[in-house]
C-alpha cells in the first residue's frame, strides 16, 4: 500500500479520541525520545517512530518512502513552532473570508426607511411586571411618549436581575454605573427632542463575549476572569449610538459550550431544575424572566437555537455575514453569527436593523439591506415545510440481548434502553405540537409545499467548527491551562480541541469543499419557496449554520403535566430535555439575506398562536 496521508492523519485522528496522544503520533514519540536524551538534543523523528504511527495508522511505508520522509517531517514541525510564537490572539482571522453565497447570488443594497407596527397600548401602573415582560415596541412607545422613564426601566431590570440572579445564575457583570448613566442621558435627550429611535432608552443584556470596556469579558472560562478589552464591540457600540441601555453581561457556557460557566450553570425560568442550554444561556434566562427586554447572542451550531427553546424566547440567528462580529470571542470564523433574543418577532427586527451591515473590520460582513416591513403581503409569500421533519416517529426498536451477557453489560444495556425509551415517549409527545403548527399554519390559509434537504453528509462537516475552535485557543492546548475549563468530558472543548489536532489539513478543505455542495443544494431550495417550516432540532440545524442560512425560532407551546418526563437529570448534554411544563419551539429558515421577509411571515405566525405573550412565574 502506498502512503495515503489523509487516510494516515484520518487514523491518527481517531486513535487520539481514545489515546493522549498530542499534537501528533510522530511528534509525540519524538518528544517523549527527547525527554529521555540530552536537554538540548534536536527534535528528531526516528524510522521506529514512523513505523510505529503506520502501525497505528493501519498504512504500510516501504524503507525507500521513509527516507523520503524523515528530513520533511523534522521540517514540518519547525513550521509548527515558528507559527506558535506568534502567540496569536483570538482576534486575529485566518487569511480567509467564508461567503455563504451560492455562485450567481444576488442580495438587495437597496436601503429602504422601516415599516414598524402600530404599538399596544399598556398601562403603567405600580406591579413591575406589567412592563418587565413587555416588548420593546411597546416599551419604546411609552419611552417616546414619556409616559415612564429610561431610568425607571433600568431600575426596574437592574432589581431583577439582582433578585433572580440567585435562583437563575445569569448575570457575570452588572454594568449598573454605565447603566445608569446611560438612562439618565437618554431621557435627558427625549426629553430635550432628540429621540434617536425604538431603542432609545431600553435596557438590554450581552452575551459576555462581547467586549464592553471598563468591564470583564470572560468568555464564561475559568482563567479568563478578569480578562479585559481596551474596546467596545462594534454591536456595543452601535447599539450605545441607538440610545439602548447596556444593563448586564450574561453568561455563556465556557468558551460557548453549554451553559455551565466558571460561576455555575444558568437555569431555564420555566423549571429552574433544568439548565437553560447554551450558549446563549443567560441571554435566553434573562429575556424570558423579563429581566431585560432584550439580549444579543450568538450562535455556531446552535447557541441561540438551543436555549431559546429551553427557555420559551424568539431568537433570531441572521444570515452569516450581516451582523459585524468585531469584538466578539471568535470560535468558528466561518460559522459564528451574533444575533438577538427578544420575546418577540419584530423586537428581533428592531435590533437587526441597528446592528447590522458592514464595519469595516469584519470582513465576512456583506453590504446587504434590512427592509423590514411591518406590513409585508405575507400571502403572496411561498411557504415550504420540510416534509421528513414533520413524519410520527418511526417505532422504537430495542436490541436483544447478547449471549453470555455479564451483570454490568446488561446493567448498561438497560440503562441505555430506558433512556432511548424515554427519549422516543417524548418524540412521540412532542410530534403533536410539529402537527398543530401546520394545521395552524393551513388554518390561516397557507398552502404548505413539502421539500426535502439535499442528502448530504452534514454531520461530517462539522469537525471543521473544531479545527477551528482549537486554532482559535490553541494556546490552551498548548499551554496545558485548559485544565482551568469547568468541564473536562470526552464531549467538552478540553478534549475537543486536542482530537482537533489530528483533523488533516487536507480533510478540512475537503470538508469545506463539500460545504460548498451544501450551499449550492439547500439555496436552490429557496429558488421554490421563500420560506421554511423546519423542526428545530432537525438534520436543518446542522445544514444551515453550516450554510449559513438565516433561521427564527419561536415559542410552539408548552408541554402539559402528562409529558413524559426527561430521561435522565439535565447534564447540558440534550438541548430538548423537555419535561411537563417546559415550552417547545418551531423554527421558520429563508435564503441568504432574506431575514426580513422570514421575520415578517414569523410574526404574523406569533400572532395566531400568541404563546410569546406567556411567562414563567418565578416567585
Amino acid at each position: 500500500m502506498t502512503l495515503d496521508r489523509r487516510g494516515f492523519l484520518a487514523a491518527c485522528s481517531q486513535a487520539g479520541i481514545a489515546s493522549a496522544l498530542l499534537p501528533g503520533v510522530l511528534y509525540t514519540l519524538a518528544a517523549q525520545a527527547q525527554e529521555t536524551a540530552k536537554p538540548e538534543a534536536p527534535f528528531k523523528v526516528t524510522d521506529e517512530m514512523l513505523d510505529q504511527a503506520a502501525a497505528l495508522a493501519g498504512v504500510s511505508i516501504t524503507a525507500d518512502q521513509k527516507k523520503m520522509m524523515l528530513g520533511r517531517l523534522e521540517g514540518q514541525r519547525e513550521s509548527y513552532e515558528a507559527i506558535r510564537k506568534l502567540k496569536l490572539p483570538n482576534s486575529v482571522a485566518p487569511a480567509f473570508v467564508f461567503d455563504p453565497l451560492p455562485p450567481g447570488a444576488k442580495v438587495e443594497t437597496v436601503k429602504v426607511e422601516p415599516r414598524w407596527s402600530k404599538a399596544s397600548t399598556i398601562a403603567v401602573s405600580s406591579n413591575d411586571e406589567d412592563l418587565a415582560f413587555a416588548s420593546v415596541r411597546d416599551l419604546a412607545e411609552l419611552v417616546r411618549k414619556r409616559k415612564v422613564t429610561s431610568l425607571a426601566l433600568t431600575q426596574m431590570y437592574l432589581a431583577r436581575l439582582k433578585r433572580y440572579d440567585s435562583k437563575l445564575h445569569f448575570v457575570i457583570s452588572l454594568t449598573e454605573e454605565r447603566a445608569l448613566a446611560q438612562a439618565k442621558a437618554a431621557d435627558a435627550e427625549i426629553a430635550a427632542g432628540h429621540y434617536r429611535g425604538l431603542l432609545h432608552g431600553i435596557p438590554w443584556g450581552a452575551k459576555d463575549l462581547l467586549a464592553v470596556k471598563g468591564y470583564p469579558t470572560t468568555w464564561g472560562a475559568g482563567g479568563f476572569e478578569k480578562q479585559q478589552f481596551d474596546e467596545d464591540a462594534t454591536v456595543v457600540q452601535r447599539l450605545d449610538a441607538a440610545g439602548a441601555v447596556l444593563v448586564a453581561k450574561f453568561t455563556l457556557g465556557a468558551l460557548a459550550m453549554g451553559d455551565k460557566w466558571f460561576g455555575g450553570k444558568t437555569r431555564n425560568p420555566w423549571n429552574p431544575n433544568q439548565g437553560s442550554s447554551g450558549s446563549s444561556a443567560g441571554s435566553a434566562s434573562g429575556v424570558a424572566a423579563g429581566c431585560v427586554a432584550f439580549a444579543i447572542g450568538s450562535e455556531t451550531l446552535g447557541s441561540i437555537s438551543s436555549p431559546s427553546t429551553r427557555c420559551g424566547d424568539t431568537g433570531l440567528r441572521p444570515t452569516f455575514g450581516f451582523v459585524p462580529r468585531t469584538g466578539a470571542m471568535a470560535l468558528s470564523w466561518t460559522m459564528d453569527k451574533l444575533g438577538p433574543i427578544c420575546r418577540a418577532v419584530e423586537d428581533c427586527a428592531i435590533v437587526l436593523n441597528t446592528i447590522y451591515g458592514p464595519d469595516g473590520h469584519d470582513l465576512a460582513a456583506r453590504e446587504a439591506a434590512f427592509n423590514w416591513n411591518a406590513d409585508l403581503d405575507w400571502k403572496s409569500l411561498r411557504i415550504g415545510y420540510l416534509k421528513s421533519d414533520f413524519d410520527a416517529p418511526k417505532p422504537l426498536k430495542l436490541s436483544e440481548p447478547p449471549a453470555n451477557e455479564t451483570p454490568e453489560q446488561k446493567k448498561e444495556r438497560e440503562k441505555r434502553s430506558a433512556r432511548r425509551t424515554a427519549n422516543h415517549a417524548q418524540s412521540e409527545y412532542d410530534h403533536r405540537f410539529h402537527l398543530a403548527a401546520l394545521n395552524k399554519l393551513r388554518q390561516m390559509g397557507v398552502q404548505l409545499i413539502p421539500v426535502e434537504l439535499p442528502d448530504l453528509p452534514y454531520g461530517a462537516m462539522t469537525p471543521l467548527l473544531e479545527a477551528e475552535a482549537a486554532a482559535s485557543f490553541d494556546d490552551l492546548t498548548i499551554s496545558g491551562h485548559d485544565k482551568l475549563l469547568t468541564e473536562q468530558g470526552p464531549g467538552d472543548w478540553p478534549n475537543s480541541f486536542r482530537i482537533a489536532r489530528f483533523y488533516p489539513a487536507v480533510e478540512y478543505i475537503q470538508a469545506n469543499r463539500a460545504r460548498s455542495l451544501a450551499i449550492q443544494q439547500v439555496s436552490k431550495i429557496f429558488e421554490k419557496v421563500d420560506v421554511v417550516v423546519a423542526a428545530t432540532f432537525s438534520d436543518q440545524l446542522v445544514a444551515t449554520n453550516l450554510t449559513g442560512h438565516p433561521a427564527l425560532i419561536l415559542p410552539n407551546g408548552f408541554r402539559g403535566a402528562d409529558a413524559p418526563k426527561p430521561a435522565d437529570s439535565d447534564q447540558s448534554d440534550n438541548d430538548d430535555i423537555g419535561g411537563p411544563g417546559t415550552p417547545l419551539s418551531i423554527t421558520f429558515l429563508a435564503g441568504h439575506y432574506q431575514d426580513a421577509k422570514l421575520c415578517a411571515f414569523g410574526r404574523v405566525y406569533q400572532d395566531a398562536t400568541s404563546f410569546h405573550k406567556l411567562h414563567p412565574k418565578l416567585d
